[in-house]
């Protein structure tokens, strides 16, 4: 076997992370880019390194789940949420289930919670925001970001639900409690069900095509009657029909 295939069986007995699932080519680039820079030749001496060394075990991990991540990411999709998506859901019901699937380091789901803020109080709001990162959902659960991150949000939510404390804003607490944080990971675990918004952004693109497959049907399987799944801005779903899912916008899919 070469030498990335016998990474990829080592870091799935360690991690349960299946390297197969995500495209290869680009995968394996970024790995050995990975290992290069902290100063290893080959992959198996790279992965006695992630073994052994707990600092370096995080930095892997951070880095293939590629947590890439910022308040009100692509803003104008954001209005296409609260403008058409939310007041659609929200006429059948008042209290929605809304999943962030892959929350990073917890800008998602914490947007979310500052925009269904116009609509209800926030003491009835309740998101559910998984990731496969452990540590990212740690740094999510402090709340506290640099400025940069903050550059999409609108002013009156950074005024309103943010702390500044020297060069960081740390999230109020009220904002903090009405998101549930939890470990899930898109291939291998079951999905919450009953949801009637799934956020899933910039993450299936690094994934096979079987890959993607299996979480979309995963997904349909989550989503009530009418729910609507919200993808990134490179992952328009190619014949979403398959997946008994009707595009409502560009980037949302209501499930049929």
């Amino acid at each position: 076997m070469d030498d990335y295939t016998v990474f990829k069986e080592l870091v799935y007995r360690k991690t349960g992370i299946d390297l197969s699932s995500y495209k290869e080519k680009q995968m394996k680039r970024r790995i050995e880019s990975l290992a290069s820079r902290n100063g290893y030749q080959t992959l198996s001496e790279y992965y006695k390194g992630i073994n052994s060394d707990e600092k370096l075990y995080n930095e892997f991990i951070n880095y293939i789940t590629i947590n890439v991540s910022e308040f009100y990411r692509n803003p104008g999709q954001w209005r296409v949420l609260e403008e058409e998506i939310l007041p659609s859901l929200m006429e059948r019901k008042r209290s929605l289930k809304i999943w962030s699937s892959a929350c990073s380091t917890g800008e998602e789901p914490y947007s979310l919670v500052m925009l269904l803020s116009r609509y209800i109080r926030l003491n009835e709001i309740k998101i559910l925001a998984t990731d496969i990162d452990r540590q990212a959902m740690e740094k999510a659960k402090t709340g506290i970001y640099k400025e940069k991150s903050l550059q999409n949000l609108p002013k009156e939510f950074v005024s309103k639900y943010f702390r500044k404390n020297n060069n960081d804003f740390e999230i109020i607490e009220e904002v903090k409690a009405r998101v549930e944080f939890g470990f899930l990971d898109l291939l291998r675990d079951s999905f919450p069900k009953g949801c009637d918004l799934i956020l899933c952004r910039n993450v299936l693109i690094y994934f096979t095509e079987e890959a993607k497959q299996q979480i979309y049907s995963k997904f349909y399987d989550a989503l009530e009657p009418g729910g609507i799944l919200f993808v990134g801005s490179t992952e328009q779903i190619i014949m979403p029909n398959r997946y008994k899912l009707s595009p409502v916008e560009t980037f949302f899919y209501r499930k049929m």
